[in-house]
């Protein structure tokens, strides 16, 4: 029988734990308009928080929410920078106690993990098997079933006012668009207004999405004995030596979801030999390199031109220029691009604000503190 942890709320509510919390909140985000208007005052905010988490006044504030497109449609919720702190504040205190529980081959949102792990091991699985089922979820946050999650931190969670938090924050996403869910066995017309959905762009959505599909990555592993399965949020791969193997794998999972009332999405649901490239998180993934994916290009040069745009408008200046190009070519550190990082800098990399052009990437190797105005 799984442990049931007890006596946490202690520890969340702590001024050390909301303090750490809030730091990691402000990383990277410190000079940005809600950052600063906590920072202003940021003890007494604090204090502030910690009383209402304690006295249970506690209230999560209105989501401010934003449509994206990279790499598919997306509805982003983000919530105020207060909330964010009790998100990590959350998550510190539980993520270590699931830890013990995820398998090792989930890579979405773990220390020590991330997509560029879960590349090597796409690549790592494909060379030993001749197989490899590419499938994901339909609509997996909006259709996440609020009376199935918090059953399922009831079975790990002790502590009554750590479990009523949990459920305060949960049924924030309830209501949001797209959480209509979908129609399964025995459903009667109650079964629609089940509340359903976690906010995408949360902290703790990211956590509690790996705790929901924790049952299913234990039953791919342990009763179907797939013998290379990994998952990156509610992408999936599976990889074998028979393919009618697979697609019975594929036929159990379904029943099994429809317990969690998920569902496959049948048409990016592929079957492939490992021979053939994998396009998987941005890259095209084969047993010999790791490219980066027609995908990624287009969300570079997209992002080039919005950066073009900002900068033209003052928005953006070079330093942010330079760190932005930083951070994507350590992205690419991962795969065998180097002739095509260089292309892309030398023919995008131009930025004009009215009469004057930055631009000049005087040298490509050192191009993160060579992104200059003139």
């Amino acid at each position: 029988m799984a442990r049931s942890y007890r006596n946490l709320w202690p520890r969340l509510v702590s001024w050390g734990n909301l303090l750490a919390s809030y730091r990691k909140c402000r990383r990277r985000k410190r000079y940005r308009s809600p950052a600063t208007a906590f920072d202003y005052r940021w003890e007494e905010n604090l204090l502030v928080l910690q009383q209402e988490l304690c006295s249970g006044a506690y209230q999560h504030g209105p989501y401010q929410h934003f449509h994206i497109s990279d790499p598919k449609p997306r509805l982003i919720s983000a919530a105020p920078f207060r909330d964010r702190v009790v998100h990590h504040a959350v998550v510190g205190v539980l993520e270590p106690l699931f830890e013990r529980r995820f398998i090792h081959d989930s890579y979405a949102c773990r220390v020590g993990k991330g997509t560029h792990r879960a590349i090597q091991r796409a690549q790592y699985y494909m060379r030993r098997h001749q197989w490899c089922l590419q499938t994901d979820l339909v609509k997996f946050f909006p259709s996440i079933d609020h009376e199935i999650l918090m059953d399922l931190l009831h079975r790990r969670i002790g502590d009554v006012a750590v479990l009523n938090l949990l459920q305060h924050i949960i049924q924030t996403g309830a209501g949001l668009p797209g959480n209509d869910g979908g129609v399964f066995p025995g459903d009667d017309l109650f079964s629609r207004l089940r509340p359903r959905g976690l906010p995408i762009g949360n902290l703790t959505s990211q956590f509690l999405a790996n705790v929901f599909l924790d049952p299913l990555d234990h039953f791919i592993k342990e009763d179907l004995r797939i013998p290379g399965y990994l998952r990156y949020a509610d992408d999936l791969l599976l990889f074998g030596d028979s393919r009618h193997a697979l697609w019975d794998a594929v036929e159990r999972i379904r029943r099994r979801l429809a317990d969690q009332r998920l569902q496959l999405h049948p048409q990016k649901t592929q079957l492939t030999p490992t021979t053939d490239a994998l396009t998987y998180l941005g890259f095209r993934v084969t047993q010999r390199g790791i490219r980066l994916s027609q995908q990624g290009i287009r969300r570079f040069l997209k992002r080039i031109r919005r950066q073009r745009d900002e900068f033209s408008k003052g928005d953006l200046d070079c330093s942010q220029i330079a760190t932005s190009l930083a951070a994507w070519r350590a992205h690419l550190q991962h795969a065998n691009n180097q002739a095509l990082e260089r292309q892309l800098i030398r023919q995008h990399l131009r930025f004009r604000r009215g009469n004057k052009r930055a631009g000049a990437v005087r040298r490509i190797t050192e191009v993160s503190e060579e992104a200059l105005c003139d």
